[in-house]
């Protein structure tokens, strides 16, 4: 895969009802929700996000799945660029992220994260 180029993700987040953070965290008996926990990660992530370049081209909110397993759902839903796989490296190598990526461990129950090419749109399928 080319790294010198844009690299858009596909983000799909469902989060835990209650956050859970190592039991050595300070956090670990705070009760937050995993929502609370999230929001932490966006909070200590953006400067990284900032710094790097990388932006939220869209965000959306769950209806439904119309197509798929019917027991689906997500919390968040985003397409984040990143102005190269380098940045994308950066990001995921950097102290403050490694540190901040706890909240998001803490919060998510399950995620996708799919890498994408940039195209142009169109008005068809296909």
């Amino acid at each position: 895969m080319e790294r010198d180029r844009p690299v858009e993700m596909l983000n799909l987040v469902r989060l835990r009802e209650t956050a859970a953070y190592p039991a050595d965290h300070a956090l670990a008996v705070a009760g937050l929700s995993g929502a609370e926990a999230y929001a932490r990660y966006g909070a200590e992530t953006a400067p990284i996000l900032d710094r790097l370049g990388i932006t939220i081209l869209w965000r959306g909110g769950f209806e439904g799945v119309l197509i798929g397993p019917p027991n689906e759902h997500w919390d968040h839903l985003f397409i984040a660029r990143y102005p190269t796989a380098h940045a994308f490296l950066e990001m995921v190598t950097d102290p403050a992220y490694r540190t901040a990526v706890v909240h998001r461990q803490a919060a998510v129950s399950t995620s996708r994260l799919i890498r994408c090419r940039p195209a142009e749109a169109g008005g068809r399928f296909g």
